[in-house]
């Protein structure tokens, strides 16, 4: 299957230090490619992952103190999903509830993984 898994922007994937969504999608990534899924990880610049990796902006949003609202990124990044959301099998958000009301209305099955709810 072609996967998207699609992190928040706040922290690399895996993270540095804190960041227990970005370590869950990092561990997720790994295992899928592991059994021969092809993955791409739309995620920070700074990510690493055995798929391929998308970036969305060149590092970490918390590392970046010229954003100042990481929303608007956040959006930029799900357009891009949304544009090339026919290339993939499957679409794993880790967004919150952002994916919601513009991926309801596409053919690519997802699914939203609300964190730390």
């Amino acid at each position: 299957m072609h996967i998207a898994q699609v992190a928040p922007l706040t922290e690399a994937v895996p993270p540095k230090l804190y960041g227990g969504t970005e370590r869950v999608v990092h561990w997720l990534t790994e295992e899928l490619v592991a059994l021969g899924h092809d993955v791409t990880l739309f995620a920070s610049g700074d990510s690493r992952t055995s798929g391929t990796l998308e970036p969305m902006w060149p590092k970490a949003l918390r590392l970046d103190g010229s954003i100042r609202d990481p929303n608007a990124l956040h959006m930029m990044m799900l357009e891009r999903v949304r544009q090339r959301a026919a290339e993939f099998d499957f679409l794993h958000f880790h967004l919150d509830y952002y994916p919601f009301s513009l991926f309801s209305r596409q053919p690519t099955p997802f699914v939203t993984t609300l964190h730390g709810r």
